[in-house]
């Protein structure tokens, strides 16, 4: 049967495709940056999806670039926070990451699907338009929202999350909502999320120079030392035991490189720690680098074991530098969501590791048969004939912006994820299936004028 948002296909499609093009990576503030506190581009990414918004006939704000809103409707208000920054591109894309190409993947396999490729691809700007264009299509058909649907948009999700920060100094943030970024059917808790930085003294360092990663939420896919020409004899028989990385060394420069592949961290195992496999190798000629590896990728503090019915602890060391004698690496941990982030620090402090606390976001933890996970997950089934019950996550969400809050969708569990790593792409299935269920849960929930209870945080 044929859905309203079928004839909305190629526009969505045109307009992922021009959004996709804005180089939005985020540029974390610092300071007072006037006009554009995350970079021009990114501030040119917000206007453009204003303007469009305007050119449906929304009414719109853009709160001094740091965020910006498209409202529809009157009552009490709903949310659906998105975010248009991304981030770094990294290496070894098949095409150019800010391109928005179209192109069908031709594998072994054959041609798997119409995609359409570009960091920001699923998390989070196609997304954002599929929404947009669903508040387009119910007003185009007449609908009338009992509830004020706000479609906030972000840019400065990916580190800091600066941008909400500023919405809550200068608008109204509504109690209730979803983010269009994580996982269908729709997530009833996400993880705790700690980012800290330990320092390990080197005496005798095998390096005197060392840099890894770029972002702490993404698994480092390069890492690099400067090292000796005697350490540097080693790898003629030294084999590489990381799967995934590859280690290379420019006897020109002394510089011995290891790559990897990159992956959110708040699933290492999906990717390929490029500095596990260089401080591995580097271990073998210091002791301090080994309590490094020990702790950070043994886990022989057994931070791993820490579980509830929401998932594992999950520990990606991701940036790192050797400076004036001292080895600091930070790290991404996400932790169970009925478990506090004591649990995790006295682990750490009785183990005499010595460590700064970078970020920290509380844990996520709602009634799973509450009424708007409920309704959402209705929405969803429908759609797609399935009986999927909802689930949690280790990601960190703008869900924890709100009173009431959820993520719901757009990835599927067990299909292809290349969120945070090279070659993200979303098909063109996917843009039909978010575009029917997104249409059908706005119109769901702009239907019920009563507050939408989903559960309380609970943390022990």
């Amino acid at each position: 049967m044929q859905h309203l948002m079928d004839k909305y296909f190629e526009q969505i499609v045109n307009s992922t495709v021009e959004i996709l093009k804005f180089d939005s990576s985020m540029k974390a503030p610092e300071g007072d940056n006037g006009e554009y506190p995350f970079g021009k581009e990114t501030a040119d990414c917000l206007q453009y999806f204003l303007a469009l918004a305007e050119s449906f006939g929304f009414e719109t704000h853009n709160y001094d670039n740091y965020i910006g809103e498209v409202v529809f409707g009157t009552g009490r208000a709903f949310a659906v926070l998105a975010h248009l920054d991304v981030v770094p591109a990294g290496n070894g894309w098949k095409y150019p990451p800010f391109g928005g190409v179209i192109n069908d993947d031709i594998s072994a396999g054959g041609v798997t699907g119409t995609k359409i490729w570009g960091r920001g691809a699923m998390d989070d700007k196609t997304p954002a338009i599929v929404c947009l264009y669903a508040l387009k299509a119910l007003k185009d058909s007449g609908y009338l929202p009992k509830r004020k649907i706000k479609l906030i948009v972000g840019c400065n999700e990916e580190c800091g999350w600066k941008c909400i920060e500023h919405y809550n100094q200068v608008a109204t943030m509504p109690k209730e909502g979803f983010t269009p970024d994580a996982n269908f059917p729709v997530i009833y808790a996400e993880k705790g999320i700690f980012h800290f930085t330990s320092a390990f003294q080197m005496e005798n360092a095998p390096m005197t120079a060392l840099k890894a990663g770029t972002r702490t939420n993404m698994v480092c896919d390069y890492a690099e030392a400067v090292i000796t020409r005697k350490v540097a004899e080693a790898l003629v028989t030294y084999e590489n035991t990381i799967a995934g990385t590859t280690l290379s060394y420019d006897n020109s420069t002394n510089i011995l490189k290891a790559y990897g592949k990159s992956a959110h961290g708040s699933t290492p195992d999906k990717g390929a720690n490029a500095l596990q496999a260089l401080l591995l190798f580097l271990s073998n000629f210091s002791e301090d680098i080994q309590k490094a590896y020990d702790i950070l990728f043994n886990d022989c503090l057994g931070l791993k074991s820490l579980q509830d019915e929401t998932g594992k602890l999950t520990l990606s060391p991701d940036v790192a530098v050797f400076e004036n004698g001292v080895l600091k690496i930070t790290s991404d941990i996400r932790f169970p969501a009925t478990l506090s982030l004591q649990s995790v620090t006295d682990i750490l402090e009785n183990a005499g590791v010595s460590f700064t606390v970078d970020n920290y976001q509380a844990p996520l933890y709602n009634d799973p048969d509450g009424a708007l996970i409920s309704t959402l997950t209705g929405v969803y089934n429908q759609i797609t004939g399935k009986n999927e019950k909802p689930i949690a996550i280790g990601g960190g969400t703008y869900a924890r912006a709100l009173e009431c809050g959820c993520a719901f969708g757009p990835e599927i569990c067990g299909e292809e994820d290349t969120i945070h790593q090279v070659n993200e792409y979303v098909t063109f299935e996917r843009i039909r299936l978010m575009s029917k269920v997104y249409f059908d849960a706005l119109k769901a929930v702009s239907e019920n004028v009563k507050t939408i209870k989903i559960g309380y945080l609970k943390t022990k």
